[in-house]
């Protein structure tokens, strides 16, 4: 496995990604009319404005409001993720990907088709999720990134995808070491069990003991007064709930929240 350059990407160690969270898109069960197109572009443009002003060293889109998820969305969802990130493209002044949830094809075409720097999906595996089985062919999806010409677009990979637990009782550090060898990614994340709750920081040092030569981030549940203690082992962190007005994952960025992260994290990286 390739060693990904993360201060070649972000221009720091222990880089900070923060959401963009999209709200429901076409075809989606929430999906609104009158919200569409310009309420969600304007929504986006504002995280992404609150996002760079807060001092965030990344941004990652994805269609969080179309919630409940499917495991292989309609093309819809990515001609509007592609719109809306189209309308914002001039305003993003930091490095950016995309997840299109819990879809790594539609996730590999989408980065492509706007340029992304980097993709979080989940790459391989077989997990039992609130959503019923996930069961994701590694050598598949590595082949359609291959036929789309994105083998220089880094791939986060879900170590363990909220709402969901891995089918076949392996321990998160052999199915580290087994997504290693097979080089299916370029970072591991690492969740806790749902969307704004973290995993332990014991979770964290037990995956980058089994795969030292791999960046691991912390996928979710950082916020301010916890993530000195996970940057201390991680090699950064996406952050999205912790963010939000009143720490609420629906609710638009809050930039001052975003400065108070920030700050803490510059502490820990020592300015």
């Amino acid at each position: 496995m390739r060693k990904f350059d993360l201060r070649g990407v972000f221009g720091t160690n222990k880089p900070i990604i923060g959401m963009v969270h999209l709200p429901p898109l076409p075809a989606s069960p929430f999906f609104e009319e009158r919200d569409y197109p310009e309420k969600t572009v304007q929504r986006a443009l504002s995280d992404i404005k609150a996002l760079q002003k807060g001092g965030i060293d990344g941004i990652l889109f994805s269609n969080e409001g179309d919630r409940p998820y499917s495991f292989r969305v309609g093309a819809e969802t990515v001609a509007s993720m592609a719109f809306v990130i189209g309308r914002v493209f001039e305003q993003i002044e930091v490095p950016f990907g995309v997840d299109v949830i819990w879809d790594p094809f539609a996730t590999i075409s989408l980065a492509k088709a706007v340029n992304a720097k980097f993709a979080r999906t989940i790459v391989s595996g077989s997990f039992a999720s609130d959503l019923g089985i996930i069961d994701v062919k590694g050598g598949e999806v590595l082949r359609h990134r291959k036929r789309m010409g994105c083998e220089n677009i880094p791939l986060f990979a879900y170590i363990n995808p909220e709402f969901g637990a891995p089918l076949g009782g392996r321990d998160i550090a052999t199915i580290a070491k087994g997504l290693s060898f097979l080089s299916v990614a370029d970072v591991f994340c690492v969740s806790g069990p749902r969307t704004g709750t973290p995993p332990t920081v014991g979770d964290i040092k037990v995956v980058k003991e089994a795969v030292p030569d791999v960046p691991v981030f912390l996928n979710t549940g950082a916020n301010k007064d916890n993530i000195a203690e996970f940057l201390n082992v991680a090699d950064g962190a996406i952050v999205g709930t912790s963010l939000k007005k009143g720490g609420i994952t629906w609710n638009p960025v809050d930039e001052r929240r975003v400065m108070e992260f920030m700050k803490v994290v510059r502490d820990v990286r020592g300015g």
